[in-house]
């Protein structure tokens, strides 16, 4: 593996010094954008119970925590230095038992049944292995009639998506029909496609 890829890898599993560096930028820039773009669109009670899968550097954890003031946020990565971040942004939150941050596997999550009522994917679908069968646990973990958010940086036609996938090992960028589609045999209802075209950003919302 090159030094481009081992940096660029750490998008997919942050680890040692450049994922460290990489939690730190995924709390700024263009991700912060892309997340007030998605999260403008989407209505949230402000006592929601909601979940972050993939939470990275736990900034859309802070946005969601706004946003349902009486509410309370859980994140989960499967990287021990997004955790340790997240837990570190969210730190005020969590004193106050508000936040809850833990190692997980979104194919295995450590959650009772119908949980939550908001669960968001920031940028992250694109890591997750059998993609129906982490739906389908998604899904399991939700209170009938909530909605999962699934929100992407690449909707797959942006032409860059080969080169991203050659660089980052286990990476697929999805289109929006194959996430209809998944997520339609993952029994999801309801399912909406919303994009910007122009950056090719792209926001799936569907309910359980």
């Amino acid at each position: 593996m090159g030094l481009l890829s081992k940096i660029f890898s750490n998008t997919r599993k942050p680890e040692g010094f450049f994922g460290k560096m990489m939690v730190n930028g995924m709390n700024s820039g263009g991700h912060a954008d892309l997340a007030n773009w998605a999260l403008s669109s989407v209505q949230i009670k402000e006592d929601s119970q909601i979940l972050d899968i993939g939470c990275g550097g736990g900034a859309n954890i802070a946005r969601l925590l706004q946003r349902a003031p009486k509410g309370r946020v859980q994140g989960v990565d499967y990287s021990p230095v997004s955790v340790e971040k997240s837990k570190k942004v969210n730190a005020k939150a969590i004193t106050e038992g508000r936040c809850q941050v833990q190692e997980a596997n979104v194919a295995e999550l450590p959650f009772e049944e119908n949980n939550f009522d908001l669960i968001t994917a920031f940028e992250t679908i694109y890591f997750w292995p059998d993609i129906e069968h982490c739906f389908n646990e998604v899904k399991r973990v939700m209170k009938p009639g909530a909605q999962f958010v699934i929100v992407n940086e690449d909707d797959g036609l942006s032409g860059n998506n080969e080169k991203w996938e050659k660089l980052i090992e286990g990476m697929h960028t999805y289109k929006p029909e194959e996430i209809r589609l998944h997520l339609s045999n993952a029994g999801f209802k309801g399912i909406y496609i919303q994009k910007n075209e122009t950056k090719h950003w792209l926001m799936a919302t569907a309910k359980k």
